[in-house]
């Protein structure tokens, strides 16, 4: 019981990290798209200022929580996708630099160079997350000692990539909208513009994405033993299709919280098909890293989730204070301040 709560506290943290993570993703990838003087560029790295560095602690929780309550698992991740991880925390480093450092020097070059450095980390990022859940979704090649048996390369492969693509268009999708309520202008009507044009492409590289992993994957398997887990699933369709109503009729906020539950909604669904599994083997089933085997002990789980219990609500109240407190469109004076970005 301890096992089975600590993995769906495990899906969830993941889930909550990409619907928090992913809009200033979203937003640090679409900015050399949809930015069109130093303003536009000024109030993307404002948009994201008080929230980015917050919802990064949503990652390193999904990742405490791994290495506390499944260190085999953990163990057996981080040796399997040792480059990938490394990239994607480079990656993270270059942006959360890029918001410090762009203003540092007042030159139109330096501010370039920061610029692409905070494309390029938001980006890399989101697709390499991508990449990585759709091979653990998959399946990864370890063997009985729980060694991977490919390369980096070999993450690269179609699946991984489709779910590299299908995590970008998600976030480019969230971080629009997001940008969309915070800014205003002609800013806000092509940030409002890519988001509606980005639906389509969104769902109809979801529903590609459901049936290649209907065919590549054994997911399934959980809902053909117990459809009601279906719900999931509907859930995450209908999060995606309420966006363009949403968008339609000016809700943003409304579109946002459709966009997370779309999110939420996809990163659920694979994490309860692979349950009990944290980690499959493609080589043999039975290699597979599973909540029994790669579990720490009972005490630890519950100590643990008595932490968790009372910490993470405060988290929860403190990150609730910072949206309702900068929940506001970003205006002149925000950009006059001295210590926007």
């Amino acid at each position: 019981m301890l096992e089975t709560t600590w993995f769906l506290l495990w899906g969830i943290l993941w889930a909550v990290y990409f619907i928090l993570d992913g809009f200033d993703l979203g937003m640090g990838t679409i900015m050399p798209f949809i930015s069109r003087n130093e303003t536009d560029r000024r109030t993307i790295y404002n948009a994201a200022g008080p929230f980015w560095d917050g919802n990064e602690v949503w990652l390193v929780t999904a990742g405490g929580v791994t290495f506390a309550a499944f260190p085999a698992a953990y163990a057996t991740l981080f040796s399997a996708m040792y480059s990938a991880l490394f990239l994607l925390l480079f990656a993270l480093i270059l942006r959360g630099v890029s918001f410090e450092f762009r203003s540092k020097v007042d030159s139109a070059a330096w501010r370039s160079i920061w610029d692409v450095c905070h494309v390029v980390g938001s980006f890399a990022p989101a697709l390499l997350l991508g990449v990585a859940f759709a091979n653990i979704f998959r399946g990864i090649p370890i063997d009985a000692n729980g060694v991977n048996q490919e390369g980096l390369l070999q993450l690269l492969n179609p699946y991984g990539l489709a779910g590299g693509v299908l995590f970008v268009i998600m976030f480019v999708l969230h971080g629009a909208i997001w940008l969309g309520i915070k800014s205003h202008g002609e800013l806000h009507d092509r940030a409002v513009s890519l988001a509606t044009k980005a639906w389509p492409v969104l769902m109809l590289w979801a529903v590609t994405f459901v049936v290649y992993t209907a065919v590549e994957t054994k997911l399934l398997a959980n809902y053909i033993q117990n459809p009601l887990l279906l719900v999931i699933l509907i859930g995450a369709v209908a999060g995606m299709i309420a966006i363009r109503p949403a968008l339609g009729h000016g809700h943003l906020w409304r579109a946002f919280a459709a966009s997370a539950t779309g999110i939420a909604g996809t990163t659920l669904f694979g994490v309860v098909g692979m349950y009990p599994r944290l980690l499959p083997s493609s080589l043999n089933d039975a290699w597979s890293m599973t909540i029994q085997n790669s579990a720490s002990s009972p005490l630890t789980l519950k100590i643990m989730l008595t932490v968790a219990l009372v910490m993470v609500p405060v988290v929860i109240l403190y990150q609730l204070w910072v949206f309702k407190t900068f929940s506001h469109k970003i205006t002149k004076d925000d950009l006059d301040y001295e210590e926007a970005y």
